[in-house]
C-alpha cells in the first residue's frame, strides 16, 4: 500500500485532456456568435460526475473569462426553483409511488389485482415518465394522446390486464407534475442566453426537447464522445468468477504500482464489481458511483429482521436473528440470548410459538432437563419481554402508524441509534419515511397510507422500497480506483480501465429493452429500441478502449457450469495483447495430513452417556473431539420435520398414555385408543410440531397406534406391568458418573425388571443390534444405570409401516459386566495419556460430524485409479 500511495498520481491532477479543450473551444465560440454572457448561459452534461471535471477544464482553458453554468438538467432545474410533487405526481421515490399505484388501481377497478398489477404498473411508469417530462407542460396532453395511440384499448385475460396497467400508466406520466417542468417556463428561456447541450453516448429526450424550446440561435448540441486513438489493450481469459475478479483486483494494483490513477473499474457484473471492491477493501482508496442495493445493507438487514421476528409464524431462527442484532436493547439482558438459543437448539423448537410452552415446561419442579436455578425464570422473563415488544407489530393500522410502530420497535431494541450513526441506516430511514419530523408529513397527505394494512402487506411494502432503493457510500475526498457505470467513462482523465465481466452474457453487442412493449410501440413512443440500446453500447466501449490502458477479463463458465464465450465486442477487436496474469505466483509444497492422535488426559472425563461411549468405541478421536473438547455443532433450528422428531414426539405420547392409565387404569380398547390421540396430540402441540410438516409421519399414527395396543394387550396378558418411563437414572464407576434417560421400565411376573428401549428404526436394524450384542452399547450401558443383578432387557421396535415387536436381549447381565468391565478400562487409559487415534474405518466417517477437525480425506493421497 505505501508503494502504491508513493507513486501513484492523485485525482485531483488530471492530464490535459484534448477532448474538453476541442469541445469547450467550440462553446466558447458559440457564446461569442450569439452574444452571450457565459454567466447566463447553461452548459448541459451528460451525467452529474463530469459537472466538477468540466468546472476545472474551463478555468484551465480559459482563466480569464466568466464560467457559463455546468449544469444537468435536474441540477438546472433544482437551481431555479425548488420542487414538491403533489399528492398523486410521481415522485421517484418508491414508497409514495407504490402507495400511488395502489390508489389508481382502486380507482381504476383493480383493487382486486393490486398486490400483482402494483410492480408492473410502477415499472411501465418510471419508463414513460422520462419521456412525458420531456413533453413541455403544455404540449403533454398531446404526447399522452400519441402514446394512448400506441397501446392496445383491450385484451382477453392476461392481456386485458397489461392493456390497462399501460393506459394507467400514460395517464399518470400525463397527469403528473416534473421537477424539470421549470426549464420549460418563459423565465427561463428569458434568463438563458444560450444552451449548449453536450452529448453522451445515448440520447436523451429531455434534452432534445430543450434544444428545439430554445431559438436556433440560442442553441446547440456538441457530442462529447468522439473518436479516439485505441489504448493498450489486454485481454484476460479467466476459469471462473472468482477467477475472474482475483484477476480483475490484481489489475487495478499492477496500474497503482505503475503510478497509473486513477483506476476505472466499469461495472458490467455488479457481483464482480463487489466482488472485486471486497478484494481490495483497505489496500486501496475507493470511490463507488453504482452503489448497490439497499436492501442488501447490515441497516436494511436489522430493520428486516425486526419485521419477519414479529410476524405471527416467525421462526426461532427469525427471532434470534432479530435479538442478535440488537445488543444493545434495554428490555432484555443481551447474555441471556445464547442461553436462550442453546435452550430452543437442545429443545428443537424450530417454531417460536414453541418458546413459551419450552421455559414453561423448564420451569416445573420434575422437568427431566430442568436447568440451574434461576435460569428457567430468566428464560420466561426473555421470551415474555420478546413476545411483549413483538405484540407492537400485531395488528391492523394505517401507514404512518406502522411507521410510527416499527420507529418505537427499533428505539426499544436498542437500533435506532446504530441506524443514525451509518451511512447505510440513514439511507434506510430516508428511504422509508421513518424520521419521526417527516413521516407524518411526506406520507400522511396520501389517500392510499390511510389504507389499513396487515403485518404482512407492510412487510412486502418496505422489502419493495428497500430492494428499489440504491445506497452509494460518501467517496473519499480522492480516490484511487472509481467504480462506475461503462458509459460514464466517457471524457474522463482515467489513466487505465478494468473491464471485468466482458462476456457473452453480461456484455451483449444489443442489449435486449427492458419491459413488455413491442418494438413498434417503442418507436412510437420514443422509447429505447434494441438498435439505439445497440448503438449506445457500441459508442460507450469505444470511448472505453480510448482509455490509454485497458484491461479486458471475461470468464469461460458461469455459476451453473455452463460454458461462456467473449462478448461479441471483445471478439471484434483488432489485435488485443497477450494478458499476463498479474497475480504473484506462490509455491505451496504438497503434503499429506498426519493421522491425529491426541492425548486427552488433560480434559478429564466426569460424565458419560450411552451415545458419548458409543462414539469412544467407534472412534475414539471423534469422542475425543465432539465431548470432551465439546466441538459439537449447534443443531438447525429451521430443518424440516425429521425421524428424530418422530422419535421424540412418540415417547412423549407413550409417556403421557401410560402415565394416564396408571392414574386411571381401564382395559376399555376403545378408551385406550382415545388416550394414546390425545396423547399425540398433546405432544405435537408441546414440541410445536409443524401439521403440514409432520404429515408423513401422522399419517402412519393409525396403524403404529393400533399394532402398539395389540402389542400392549398380549405383553400385559403375560403379567407384565408399567412402572416408569423416560426416567432420568445416574450410576458411579470410579470417577466418573454414567449417566441417561430409560424409555420405560417395567416389572415381570415375580418382580424382575424389565427394561424396555424404544427403537423408530428399520426391524433389521433392531435384529443386528441383537444379534452382534458385543457390539451394541446402549441397552448394556442402559442395564448398567440400574442396581438389579437380575434384570431382563429388550429394544421395542416401533417402526412406521412395520409390526411393532420386542426384541429381548437374553445375556444382558453378562453384556452389561463387560461393558462395565470396558468402560472402567477405557476412563484409565484416557486417563493416564494413552492416544485417542482416529480411526477413518468402516461407515463410521461417512456422517461423522468430527471429519472436518481429524481431516480424514488429506491424510494421504488416493491411489491412482487402475486402467480399465
Amino acid at each position: 500500500m505505501t508503494a502504491i500511495a508513493a507513486t501513484a498520481r492523485p485525482a485531483s491532477a488530471p492530464p490535459e485532456n484534448a477532448l474538453w479543450r476541442t469541445c469547450l473551444t467550440r462553446v466558447h465560440e458559440h457564446l461569442r456568435d450569439c452574444a452571450a454572457h457565459p454567466a447566463r448561459s447553461v452548459i448541459l452534461l451528460p451525467f452529474a460526475q463530469l459537472l466538477p471535471l468540466a468546472q476545472s477544464q474551463w478555468a484551465a482553458c480559459f482563466p480569464d473569462s466568466f464560467a457559463p453554468h455546468f449544469e444537468t438538467t435536474r441540477s438546472w432545474a433544482r437551481r431555479l426553483s425548488p420542487f414538491a410533487p403533489g399528492p398523486s405526481d410521481i415522485a421517484f421515490d418508491t414508497a409514495r409511488d407504490t402507495l400511488t399505484a395502489h390508489a389508481l388501481l382502486e380507482g381504476a377497478g383493480l383493487a382486486a389485482l393490486h398486490e400483482r398489477l402494483a410492480a408492473p404498473l410502477l415499472e411501465t411508469v418510471l419508463a414513460l415518465a422520462p419521456l412525458a417530462a420531456a413533453a413541455p407542460p403544455a404540449l403533454r396532453p398531446d404526447w399522452a394522446e400519441l402514446a394512448r395511440q400506441a397501446t392496445p384499448a383491450s385484451g382477453d385475460g392476461w392481456l386485458a390486464h397489461e392493456a390497462a396497467v399501460a393506459r394507467l400508466a400514460i395517464a399518470w406520466a400525463a397527469a403528473s407534475d416534473y421537477a424539470t417542468d421549470v426549464l420549460f417556463s418563459a423565465r427561463t428561456l428569458e434568463t438563458t442566453d444560450a444552451l449548449v447541450a453536450l452529448q453522451g453516448v445515448q440520447d436523451d429526450a429531455l434534452t432534445d426537447s430543450l434544444l428545439d424550446f430554445f431559438t436556433p440561435a440560442k442553441a446547440l448540441a456538441l457530442p462529447l464522445a468522439s473518436p479516439a486513438a485505441p489504448g493498450q489493450c489486454f485481454v484476460h481469459t479467466a476459469r471462473d468468477a472468482e477467477d475472474e475478479a482475483q484477476r480483475a483486483a490484481a489489475c487495478v494494483l499492477h496500474h497503482l504500482a505503475a503510478g497509473r490513477a486513477p483506476v476505472a473499474l466499469a461495472a458490467n457484473d455488479r457481483a464482480i464489481a463487489r466482488r472485486v471492491h471486497a478484494l481490495l477493501g483497505g489496500r486501496v482508496t475507493m470511490r463507488d458511483e453504482t452503489g448497490w442495493k439497499l436492501s442488501t445493507t447490515q441497516a436494511a438487514a436489522t430493520l428486516m429482521a425486526a419485521l419477519h421476528a414479529a410476524a405471527r409464524r416467525a421462526s426461532s431462527d427469525d427471532v434470534l436473528a432479530w435479538l442478535k442484532l440488537a445488543p444493545a436493547a434495554s428490555a432484555w439482558a443481551a447474555a441471556d440470548v445464547p442461553l436462550l438459543e442453546r435452550h430452543l437448539r437442545r429443545a428443537a423448537i424450530s417454531a417460536w410459538q414453541g418458546a413459551t410452552p419450552m421455559t414453561h415446561a423448564l420451569a416445573q419442579p420434575d422437568a427431566p432437563s430442568r436447568p440451574p436455578p434461576g435460569v428457567a425464570e430468566r428464560l420466561q422473563s426473555l421470551v415474555s419481554a420478546i413476545d411483549t415488544a413483538r405484540a407492537r407489530l400485531d395488528a391492523p393500522r394505517p401507514l404512518p402508524e406502522w411507521l410510527a410502530a416499527l420507529r418505537t420497535l427499533l428505539q426499544a431494541a436498542g437500533q435506532w441509534p446504530a441506524l443514525l450513526h451509518d451511512a447505510a441506516g440513514q439511507r434506510v430511514l430516508e428511504a422509508l419515511h421513518l424520521h419521526e419530523d417527516t413521516a407524518q408529513d411526506s406520507l400522511a397527505e396520501l389517500p392510499a397510507a390511510h389504507r389499513r394494512l396487515a403485518l404482512p402487506e407492510f412487510t412486502a411494502w418496505v422489502g419493495n422500497v428497500l430492494e428499489a432503493a440504491s445506497f452509494i457510500p460518501p467517496p473519499p475526498p480522492e480516490a484511487q480506483l472509481v467504480i462506475l457505470p461503462l458509459a460514464q467513462v466517457l471524457a474522463r482523465p482515467f489513466a487505465a480501465l478494468v473491464l471485468p465481466g466482458c462476456d457473452e452474457v453480461r456484455l451483449p453487442a444489443a442489449p435486449e429493452p427492458p419491459g413488455l412493449w413491442t418494438p413498434a410501440q417503442r418507436q412510437h413512443l420514443r422509447l429505447p429500441t434494441r438498435d439505439s440500446l445497440q448503438a449506445a453500447q457500441q459508442a460507450a466501449w469505444r470511448q472505453a478502449l480510448g482509455t490509454p490502458h485497458v484491461d479486458v477479463l471475461w470468464r469461460q463458465s458461469d455459476s451453473s457450469g455452463e460454458p461462456l464465450l467473449p462478448s461479441p465486442l471483445v471478439q471484434a477487436l483488432p489485435s488485443p495483447l497477450p494478458a499476463p496474469d498479474n497475480r504473484p505466483a506462490r509455491a505451496i509444497a504438497a503434503a499429506s495430513v498426519p493421522r491425529p492422535a491426541p492425548n486427552g488426559s488433560a480434559l478429564p472425563v466426569t460424565r458419560l452417556s450411552a451415545s458419548s461411549y458409543g462414539d469412544l468405541r467407534t472412534c475414539p478421536y471423534r469422542f475425543f473431539a465432539l465431548h470432551q473438547c465439546q466441538l459439537r455443532e449447534a443443531g438447525e433450528l429451521d430443518a424440516e420435520v425429521s425421524k428424530r422428531d418422530f422419535g421424540n414426539w412418540l415417547h412423549d405420547t407413550l409417556h403421557a398414555f401410560h402415565q394416564a392409565l396408571q392414574a386411571a387404569p381401564t382395559t376399555d380398547r376403545a378408551l385406550r385408543s382415545a388416550r394414546l390421540d390425545a396423547a399425540a396430540q398433546a405432544a405435537a402441540e408441546a414440541l410445536a410440531l409443524d401439521e403440514g410438516e409432520f404429515l408423513p409421519f401422522s399419517a402412519q399414527w393409525p396403524s403404529l397406534r393400533d399394532g402398539y395396543l395389540d402389542w400392549l394387550d398380549a405383553h400385559e396378558a403375560s403379567g407384565a406391568t408399567y412402572v416408569a418411563g423416560e426416567t432420568p437414572a445416574q450410576a458411579t464407576l470410579g470417577a466418573v458418573t454414567l449417566e441417561g434417560r430409560l424409555d420405560r421400565i417395567d416389572h415381570l411376573p415375580g418382580g424382575t425388571p424389565l427394561l424396555i428401549d424404544y427403537k423408530t428404526e428399520h426391524p433389521n436394524r433392531t435384529r443386528e443390534r441383537i444379534a452382534d450384542a458385543s457390539e451394541d452399547t446402549q441397552l448394556p450401558f442402559y442395564a448398567a444405570l440400574l442396581p438389579d443383578d437380575t434384570l431382563k432387557a429388550a429394544y421395542l421396535n416401533l417402526g412406521e409401516r412395520h409390526p411393532v415387536q420386542a426384541w429381548p436381549q437374553e445375556q444382558i447381565t453378562a453384556l452389561r459386566d463387560a461393558l462395565v468391565a470396558g468402560m472402567t478400562q477405557d476412563m484409565q487409559a484416557i486417563a493416564s495419556g494413552h492416544p485417542l487415534p482416529a480411526l477413518g474405518e468402516g461407515t463410521a466417517c461417512d456422517w461423522c460430524a468430527a471429519r472436518g477437525l481429524c481431516r480424514r480425506d488429506f491424510w494421504s493421497a488416493e491411489p491412482p485409479a487402475a486402467p480399465a
